[in-house]
């Protein structure tokens, strides 16, 4: 009896052990635009691809009201361009980015959860 008694307890012991976990971070999204949504933190950067260089316009607008929180033109160059989002003076968590060509043209749009 005393037998069974002292290999019960090795096995709660051994049971009642720690497992290590170690967290597999998210993959971070190689171009934004294809996705329909990504979430981000401060500073972050958005990668995308241009097929032709230009001036670009990128708008930041709230996801339920539909107002533009920011737009900012940046000059892109063909291939992969990455801009950093700083987004602690981001007014809300949900925001569509969008991005237009020099004719207003949409090339991209995705939804944005800040964290």
């Amino acid at each position: 009896m005393r037998y069974l008694l002292t290999i019960l307890c090795l096995i709660l012991i051994w049971g009642c052990r720690k497992v290590e976990v170690t967290p597999t971070p998210t993959p971070k999204v190689e171009d934004i635009f294809s996705v329909k949504e990504t979430s981000i933190t401060n500073g972050d950067p958005l990668k995308f691809t241009l097929k032709s260089e230009g001036v670009y316009t990128l708008t930041l607008f709230d996801s339920v009201g539909q107002q533009v929180v920011t737009r900012e033109r940046i000059i892109g160059k063909i291939g992969e361009n990455s801009l950093k989002l700083y987004t602690k003076s981001l007014p809300v968590r949900y925001l569509y980015l969008s991005l237009e060509d020099e004719n207003s043209v949409q090339i991209g749009k995705t939804l944005l959860i800040i964290n």
